[in-house]
């Protein structure tokens, strides 16, 4: 069944969600490259394959190496390729997006907090949080990836 575009009929929530995802990627100060990482693993996770592509996509664009973005689903495996912060940013990435099975452990968050500071840890929340929202849209509305055959 073909579904709406959502960005189409709901112009102003369209613009609130864009307003968000303008903040997470303008005003966190936290790194672009982290932040597309987070945004295409968060995207893994939900399987949006419309955000998987996009973000894909902006890591290889912004000069991360094709090897290390295709290993971003098993970066524990390749953890080498991986700096400490991305190595939390992902790992935080992971326990918030699967947090109905999660519960943000307090061992998850300590190790996150660690890395990041409380308000760093904050920021890199709402980046997470963001994505998951995009991605509920994007799943629920069949947005198509940008990949031609």
């Amino acid at each position: 069944m073909k579904r709406p575009n959502w960005f189409h009929i709901s112009g102003e929530g369209a613009k609130a969600v864009g307003a968000l995802h303008h903040y997470v990627t303008t005003g966190t100060g936290l790194p672009d490259e982290l932040i597309h990482l987070v945004f295409l693993r968060v995207s893994q996770i939900n399987g949006c394959a419309h955000c998987i592509d996009i973000h894909t996509r902006d890591l290889i664009k912004g000069g991360m190496s094709v090897d290390k973005v295709v290993l971003v689903p098993v970066w524990e495996e390749a953890d080498y390729l991986f700096s400490d912060q991305e190595r939390a940013a992902l790992a935080w990435a992971e326990e918030v997006t699967l947090v109905s099975q999660t519960h943000a452990s307090d061992d998850a968050y300590a190790a996150a907090l660690a890395v990041f500071g409380e308000k760093n840890l904050v920021e890199l929340s709402i980046v997470i949080a963001t994505m998951n929202a995009i991605n509920r849209m994007g799943i629920s509305f069949r947005m198509k990836p940008l990949a031609k055959a």
